[in-house]
């Protein structure tokens, strides 16, 4: 049975977002209608990302077609799409001075498409406006049609990131409309699409997953040739969504890293407060992505 967990341990305390760049960047997104996924989520790393200049957009609206246990973006009908959005992400690119954007989106399954044309636009906005930033995309699984991932990786982005989020075995609580092998067949069929571009993949501790579970998933990441990988804690967005089953220790975390690293992943972020796109410029760069900047922001 799970406990109540409402106290956090100090490994996981951050202060509250604040200071001149937060302020900046809050109006810049409200400036040209946009949305990013550190407010939608309640991202905890918000305050440190925003007062660094760097930020994660996500496209295609703020209403998920979806209702993941874990998630605090809004579940509903989502919104008419703005096909002016991909421009108004690259210019926002620019104004904040982004050598490395990472870009998401809710999942949109009423689309035949799932969305990807608006990602495959996003990426050329931003190549076309910001030739010399990288772009990392964090895609939903696009229901497994993969014409549709297709057109994302025709675009060509810097990396390619699809979040598995658990173990198999929770997946019908935590992603009730997701399949476990359908989001690793996504990642491995990226991968051949255009294998020179590195994969991603993350997912979280604290939902009641046992040891040997983890390694298994790890195993299974591994074997579908993802490269990069985040691992890091659940946190209960609301009373309304699952419960913490625990708080994993920072110990741990380095553990599960040390095993991924073994097993020959490129990279392995792994701790309580990593989010997949927590420091995107430094996995990447410790990965080693080629033609990665040489800085997340402009330094001149």
């Amino acid at each position: 049975m799970a406990m109540t967990l409402e106290r956090r341990p100090d490994w996981l305390k951050v202060r509250a977002p604040s200071g001149e760049n937060y302020e900046e960047l809050r109006q810049l997104m409200r400036s040209k209608a946009l949305h990013t996924v550190c407010e939608e989520a309640r991202c905890p790393n918000m305050g440190e990302c925003w007062a660094h200049r760097t930020a994660t957009f996500m496209i295609l609206g703020s209403v998920c077609t979806r209702s993941c246990g874990f998630c605090a973006v809004a579940t509903g009908r989502p919104m008419a799409i703005d096909w002016e959005e991909p421009r108004h992400v690259a210019e926002a690119t620019k104004q904040m001075g982004l050598r490395h954007v990472v870009v998401t989106s809710v999942n949109r399954d009423e689309m035949a498409d799932g969305g990807a044309s608006a990602f495959a636009a996003t990426i050329r906005w931003i190549r076309r406006l910001n030739p010399e930033t990288s772009i990392e995309v964090l895609t939903p699984d696009f229901k497994g049609n993969m014409d549709a991932l297709r057109v994302v990786m025709e675009a060509k982005p810097s990396i390619f990131n699809h979040n598995v989020e658990t173990i198999a075995r929770l997946y019908k609580r935590v992603r009730p409309q997701a399949i476990y092998q359908r989001s690793l067949d996504v990642l491995a069929k990226a991968k051949e699409m255009q294998p020179t571009v590195p994969t991603k993949s993350g997912f979280m501790l604290g939902l009641g997953e046992e040891r040997d579970e983890i390694i298994q998933l790890l195993g299974d990441m591994r074997a579908h040739h993802i490269d990069i990988v985040t691992i890091g804690q659940y946190l209960r967005p609301s009373l309304d969504h699952l419960p913490i089953e625990r708080y994993v220790t920072p110990e741990e975390f380095r553990e599960y890293g040390k095993i991924g690293k073994e097993m020959g992943f490129r990279h392995v972020e792994s701790g309580p407060l990593v989010r997949s796109s927590y420091h995107a410029w430094d996995q990447a760069k410790a990965a080693d992505v080629p033609d990665l900047p040489d800085s997340p922001l402009v330094t001149h």
